[in-house]
């Protein structure tokens, strides 16, 4: 790794998706849980 290799941040778009894909896979979890605890109640 040399100092003057560029960072390799991700570019703003990336992380944005990248937080909504994560916010989307908690909602998911979330619904399942849901789900299954309805599920389980009948």
């Amino acid at each position: 790794m040399l100092w003057s290799d560029p960072e390799n941040k991700p570019p703003k778009e990336l992380r944005d998706a990248q937080a909504m894909m994560r916010r989307a896979g908690l909602l998911l979890a979330l619904a399942m849980m849901v789900a299954m605890l309805v599920v389980g109640i009948r």
